[in-house]
């Protein structure tokens, strides 16, 4: 046994002048992929689409051209609480409001109330189905020379212990001789733009971020805001319609019967209703639209009104009143940085994105491929062999300071 292991040792003294590589094998790391959208296999399937892949909790329709967020059920309420009081108004009231009215005067009332109905839907869905001003996210992180170390701020991430790996969450941009942080999203691997904020709802980084409305369904952004404000506007606006054709059948009844506005209700109960419906709502959209004309006129978003008081500094966007007001409805609307159309290679479409729980950030699965065979091959010089020996038990084979011990022992 003894002259086995000296012949062993001895093996090694060889392999020390030889300087042999040692290649040591490490177990592989799990992957966790993290795409929730099936993967298309098959050499004879055609490629798929960027909505077929998309990273984002949004609903895609008609492949593709329609983008909605996860809660586009809310839909079907907006458009119930809106066509279901119309149909009252217009099966009981404006048969009384073409009585009412010369007969041109009576049909010309009734088609507006269709003509902005139809307007509103539209509207509604202009602001629902179309992308926001969602920002593409990266594969993987940016590099370190993508940024300037000098504009950076305090604020680190808490990566990895090498320094080539640790990403800043801000830095300071400067616009109109103002300086602005903007911040890091980790799940988007992107410097936000200014006025960007990433939509925890939508899980996208959308450009000029205004909120997420329940309502519509979508995130509020700076491809849909002008859609939305007009629809909410018009809203206030056929409320204010429908509650004033009312009142004037309820008037025309008083008239005609002589009687208290409590008979006239009661003899057209859809105008009392209607009436009531159209005040209530019509105090929650004409609010909603008096906070979004400040908003507009002092060029803020609901997410940086709650967020930050420009009232103690001053806004780096404002543009005046007029100069605002420019901005939002007559500047062209930027067109989609998604094509979600596009075909994507299968190549690229069979690549996900995995976390990696010691950096803590997104990386893509070839970066995590080739860190995982660079741990798998790791050359290691016959002249530290001795080293790793003597540090890592070999198991049926003596250390080399048992063997010195036994033979002090023997001396």
């Amino acid at each position: 046994m003894h002259m086995w292991v000296g012949e062993y040792y001895g093996h090694l003294h060889l392999l020390s002048k030889t300087k042999m590589p040692l290649t040591v094998n490490s177990p592989t790391l799990p992957t966790h992929n993290h795409v929730d959208k099936p993967q298309i296999g098959g050499s004879d399937d055609p490629p798929p689409r960027l909505y077929q892949l998309w990273k984002g909790r949004n609903k895609f329709m008609f492949g593709g051209r329609l983008i909605f967020g996860p809660d586009y059920k809310s839909l079907f309420l907006t458009m119930s609480l809106i066509l279901a009081p119309l149909i009252l108004f217009w099966t009981f009231v404006a048969k009384g409001l073409i009585v009412s009215f010369p007969p041109r005067w009576g049909l010309f009332i009734v088609s507006l109330s269709f003509i902005f109905t139809a307007y509103i839907m539209i509207l509604l869905f202009m602001t629902s189905g179309r992308d926001p001003g969602i920002i593409p996210r990266n594969s993987q992180p940016p590099d370190n020379e993508d940024y300037d170390s000098s504009n950076l701020s305090t604020e680190w991430g808490t990566g990895s212990q090498n320094s080539s790996s640790i990403i800043p969450l801000t830095k300071n941009i400067m616009i109109n001789g103002i300086f602005v942080k903007v911040k890091y999203c980790q799940t988007c691997m992107l410097y936000r733009p200014p006025r960007c904020s990433h939509c925890s709802i939508c899980n996208n980084c959308v450009d000029r971020f205004d909120h997420h409305c329940p309502w519509v369904g979508q995130c509020i952004g700076k491809r849909n805001y002008r859609y939305f404000f007009m629809f909410v506007s018009s809203t206030t606006l056929l409320c204010l319609f429908v509650l004033a054709s009312c009142s004037i059948n309820i008037n025309r009844i008083m008239n005609e019967n002589n009687c208290s506005i409590w008979m006239a209700i009661q003899e057209s109960p859809a105008s009392g209703f209607l009436i009531m419906y159209t005040f209530v709502v019509g105090w929650f959209v004409g609010g909603l639209t008096a906070f979004h004309l400040y908003l507009i006129a002092t060029n803020q978003t609901t997410y940086e009104n709650f967020r930050y008081q420009y009232d103690q500094k001053l806004n780096p966007y404002n543009l005046g009143c007029y100069g605002n007001f420019k901005e939002v409805f007559c500047a062209k609307i930027p067109n989609s940085r998604n094509n979600f159309r596009e075909k994507k290679s299968k190549e690229n479409s069979s690549a996900g994105f995995n976390v990696s729980p010691y950096l803590g950030r997104t990386i893509s699965a070839e970066t995590t491929s080739k860190s995982v065979e660079m741990e798998k091959r790791q050359s290691v010089d016959a002249d530290e062999i001795e080293v790793v020996i003597s540090n890592h038990h070999v198991e049926g084979l003596p250390r080399q300071d048992d063997l010195e011990e036994r033979q002090d022992m023997r001396v």
